[in-house]
C-alpha cells in the first residue's frame, strides 16, 4: 500500500507554484518536444507542428473547462458564475479537453485549408506525444489526490484518511504510459505506409481502458464525480466515441461489400 502524501504548492520566495499545474505544464512541454523531434526525423514541417500544438492546447484548455462547468459542478457555477472562467482555481474535464482539441483541429484545418490526408502524418506524431504528456500531467493529479477511487485492498492503493483507495490520477498515468509504449510500436510499424492508424488505435485503446478505470472512482464521498444513469460523464463520452467508430467501420465494410458484389 502506498502511504498518503500530498503536495499542493511549491513556494519559491514570493512565487507560489501549483503542483498540479506544474506537472501539466511539464507534460505539455514534453509532448511538444517529442512532436518536434518526430517531425524532424520524418521530414515534416515544424511550422505546422507549432501551429497545431498551439491550436490543440488552446482548444483543449477551453474545452476542459467548459465541460467541467457544465457536467461536473453545474449548480456551483450557477450560484457562482464569476468562478466559471477562473480556470486557475482548478477544475478541468479530460473529455472536454479531447473534444475541445478536436474542435480546434477542425477549425485549424478549415482556416489553413489542409485536407484530411495531409493532416494524418502530423496526427500520428501528436498521437504518440500526447500519451507521454498525458502520463506526466496525470502525475499532478496523483500528487494532489483529486481523483480518489473506491475502497480497496489492492497493492497500489493509497492510504487515504477515509481508508485505502484507488487513486485514479496514478492509475490513469500508468495506463497512459502503457498506451505511449504501444503508440511507439504502432508508429514505427504504420507511420510511413499507413498514416492515421496510430491515431485510431491509441485513442481506441485509451477509450476502452479509461471506460473501465472510471468504474473504480469513488461514489461514497461528498466530492465524488457525478453519475448520470450510473456512468460518469467521461464514460458517456466514450460510449458516443465508440458508437461513432462502430458506425464508421460498418459504413466502410458495407461500401467494400458493395464494391465486391458489383
Amino acid at each position: 500500500m502506498i502511504p498518503f502524501f500530498t503536495s499542493q504548492t511549491i513556494a519559491l520566495g514570493p512565487l507560489t507554484i501549483q503542483v498540479w499545474g506544474l506537472f501539466v505544464s511539464l507534460g505539455a512541454v514534453a509532448a511538444l518536444a517529442l512532436s518536434l523531434y518526430l517531425a524532424k526525423i520524418n521530414k515534416l514541417k515544424k511550422e505546422i507542428v507549432w501551429d497545431l500544438y498551439l491550436w490543440l492546447l488552446i482548444g483543449g484548455i477551453f474545452g476542459a473547462r467548459i465541460f467541467h462547468v457544465l457536467f461536473y459542478a453545474p449548480m456551483y457555477y450557477y450560484a457562482n458564475p464569476g468562478e466559471a472562467l477562473a480556470f486557475w482555481h482548478g477544475g478541468a474535464s479530460s473529455l472536454g479537453g479531447f473534444i475541445g482539441a478536436l474542435a480546434a483541429l477542425l477549425a485549424y484545418a478549415r482556416v489553413k485549408k489542409i485536407n484530411f490526408k495531409e493532416f494524418l502524418p502530423y496526427g500520428d506524431i501528436f498521437s504518440v506525444a500526447l500519451w507521454l504528456g498525458w502520463a506526466i500531467g496525470r502525475l499532478g493529479c496523483f500528487m494532489i489526490h483529486d481523483h480518489p477511487g473506491r475502497l480497496t485492498n489492492f497493492w497500489l492503493a493509497v492510504n487515504f484518511s477515509t481508508g485505502a483507495r484507488f487513486d485514479l490520477g496514478m492509475l490513469d498515468s500508468l495506463f497512459s504510459l502503457v498506451v505511449f509504449v504501444v503508440a511507439i510500436f504502432l508508429y514505427r510499424r504504420f507511420a510511413h505506409g499507413k498514416p492515421g492508424r496510430t491515431i485510431f488505435w491509441t485513442f481506441l485503446i485509451y477509450a476502452a481502458g479509461r471506460f473501465g478505470l472510471d468504474f473504480l472512482r469513488a461514489s461514497d464521498l461528498r466530492w465524488s464525480d457525478p453519475r448520470y444513469v450510473y456512468l460518469t460523464p467521461v464514460q458517456w463520452g466514450i460510449l458516443v466515441f465508440l458508437g461513432l467508430t462502430t458506425a464508421l467501420f460498418s459504413s466502410r465494410i458495407l461500401q467494400a461489400w458493395k464494391q465486391l458484389n458489383k
